[in-house]
């Protein structure tokens, strides 16, 4: 027991880091918008969803709701810190159709978290306490990792990785091997299950920039310049995959997951 303890706090611990670099991926993408002060084309859906994900995974995480999980807590405890940043600059720049957008998930994930929070602590008690917190925790995570297929749909189209970044993929692919490991070490269903759907997407990716590596931006042409002189590769797909950038996370990111 003491060695599965140990390795279970290691690949937390990793699980933690490459998190991390997930949830920072898209401060490229935020450095130029608050540089020319406008968030452009870029969409802010893929933040406030994001922050639900991370509230809703450290909420799980915290000793009262199961047991041996404060790792999870640290990292999706943090990841919320830097979503919700990301979601007041995109309120502070966005224009009013994509503001109004912002604002309504946001108050929609505030709600959800609040019900989520307040149904398990004045209704729930043990198990059914965690179960009910582990399954919408759960379900979001899927939610986040599920996101590349997009972009690996316009990878596997177009055959090529211009648009899906190497390391972002290596890390969605790090960070959900990191909590499937730990999950298993800590018999959680809850941590293994989505987190082993992350590491097959991210193994996926991984594999699908193999094959089409050397095709980087032939099929399009040159990556499309950017105002500042930056490129689109750089800043991450627009609109719709924007969010892909950020693993879960960009996923990388994701985000790249970021702990559940």
């Amino acid at each position: 027991m003491g060695i599965v303890s140990i390795l279970h706090t290691v690949f937390g611990v990793f699980g933690d880091a490459t998190g991390l670099f997930l949830f920072l991926a898209p401060t490229i993408t935020f450095r130029r918008i608050l540089k020319n002060k406008s968030t452009e084309e870029f969409s802010g859906i893929p933040y406030p969803m994001t922050l639900l994900n991370c509230l809703l995974s450290a909420w799980y995480g915290l000793p009262f709701i199961s047991e041996n999980n404060t790792l999870v807590t640290v990292i999706n405890g943090t990841g919320a810190a830097i979503e919700a940043v990301y979601v007041l600059i995109f309120l502070i720049y966005a224009p009013k159709k994509e503001k109004a957008k912002v604002f309504g998930l946001a108050i929609f994930v505030l709600a959800a978290f609040s019900t989520v929070a307040v149904v398990s602590v004045a209704a729930l008690h043990g198990k059914t306490r965690r179960y009910f917190c582990g399954f919408a925790a759960a379900v979001f995570s899927v939610i986040m990792y599920g996101s590349p297929l997009s972009i690996m749909r316009t990878v596997i189209r177009t055959k090529s990785v211009e648009f899906m970044p190497f390391f972002l993929s290596l890390f969605v692919f790090l960070c959900g091997t990191s909590w499937f490991i730990f999950g298993l070490l800590g018999n959680d269903p809850f941590v293994y299950v989505c987190n082993g759907f992350g590491s097959v997407l991210g193994a996926l990716q991984l594999i699908l920039y193999a094959i089409y590596r050397n095709n980087k931006g032939e099929k399009g042409g040159k990556p499309a310049a950017t105002k500042d002189g930056g490129s689109t590769m750089e800043m991450g797909l627009r609109n719709g995959n924007e969010h892909l950038e950020r693993g879960k996370t960009i996923a990388v990111l994701p985000t790249a997951n970021d702990g559940l």
